[in-house]
This record gives C-alpha cells, structure tokens and sequence, in this order.
C-alpha cells in the first residue's frame, strides 16, 4: 500500500511562499476576483478554481491605529487595501507609526525568515 500525502492547505502553502520570500494571494479562474485570506472557494463564486497570483505589491492605506505598549516600542497595525482588491491587516514600516495616513500609498515586502515570515508595507513616492 502507498501512502501519499494530502496536498498541503491553503494557509500552509501561503506560508511557504512567504518563507521562500514571496507574496502571493489567490485569483479565481472562474470570476477573475482576487481573494485573500486563503480560501478553498472563492467567497465571490464558490469556485475551487483558485490559482495563487504574485500581486503588484502597491496598495492605499485604508486605516492605521499606533499600538503602544508600556515598556515598548509604539508600533501601527493598518489595513491596506491591494490595487488588486483585497484588504489586509499588516503594518507600514519605515515611518513613525504617528506619520502612517489613511490614503498613504504603500508597497509590500516580505519581512522575516522562516515560520516568522511576513508581508508588511513600506510608503512610497511623496506618501513618506
């Protein structure tokens, strides 16, 4: 008998490419909309023909709070919405976490090594 294994998850293989360094979300073959959080059908279609898509990276900050910690440094948590369509919670990076604004155009990276490994943005043009 041979045993072979299940294809890894949606969340498992969005973190391998993170780990490699590489951002990716999902695009339906079926209504051509972009989706993130990793799913197993598309919220907009029900189709499983979802394909993992490298996005452009730019996006537009939609919101931004500065999280201060006693005894740490004050850090931003801010939801971005991708010029592909899709909104995600991240950080901006390079910046005060007080100069990050709502309509701030950002690109995003992928930041840490291993299971640590994530996507944050960082501002770009004349949004620094």
């Amino acid at each position: 008998m041979s045993s072979t294994s299940p294809a890894p998850g949606v969340d498992a293989q969005y973190q391998t490419s993170l780990e490699s360094g590489t951002f990716v979300i999902q695009h339906c073959q079926r209504c051509g909309r972009y989706v993130f959080q990793p799913r197993q059908h598309c919220p907009h279609c029900d189709s499983i023909a979802l394909v993992w898509h490298r996005p452009s990276g730019l996006g537009t900050v939609y919101s931004a709070t500065a999280v201060r910690l006693k005894g740490n440094a004050p850090y931003n948590v801010s939801l971005v919405d991708l010029d592909e369509g899709v909104r995600m919670m991240s950080r901006v990076e390079g910046i005060s976490c007080d100069a990050v604004r709502i309509g701030m155009r950002v690109r995003a990276s992928v930041s840490g090594v291993g299971a640590d490994a994530l996507v944050v943005f960082h501002p770009i043009g004349d949004s620094a």
